[in-house]
C-alpha cells in the first residue's frame, strides 16, 4: 500500500511517502505498528493522528488492501 505523510509527520518519518506489504485485510493496527517499526518517531502521534483509506476517513474497524493509498493525517489547527 502507498502511505502518505503530512505536516510535522513527514519531519517525523523524514519522508512524504512510503510503500507497505502487509498481508490483506490490514487492519489500522497493522498499519500502526508496521509504520512505527519503520519510523519510531511515529508512536507519539497515534493518538492524534487519523487515518484515511483512498481519500476517505477510515474508521477503527477499516480494512486496508495493498492497493490502498492510505494517509496520515495529523490535528489540523486554524486562527
Amino acid at each position: 500500500m502507498h502511505v502518505l505523510f503530512f505536516a510535522h509527520l513527514k519531519d517525523l518519518t523524514g519522508c512524504a511517502e512510503t510503500r507497505l506489504q502487509l498481508p490483506a485485510p490490514a487492519s489500522a493496527d497493522d498499519i500502526w505498528r508496521a509504520l512505527v517499526a519503520l519510523h519510531p518517531g511515529l508512536a507519539a502521534a497515534r493518538g492524534s493522528v487519523r487515518l484515511a483509506r483512498n481519500r476517505e476517513y477510515a474508521g477503527p474497524d477499516a480494512q486496508f488492501t495493498d492497493t490502498d493509498e492510505v494517509a496520515l493525517i495529523p490535528p489540523v489547527s486554524g486562527g
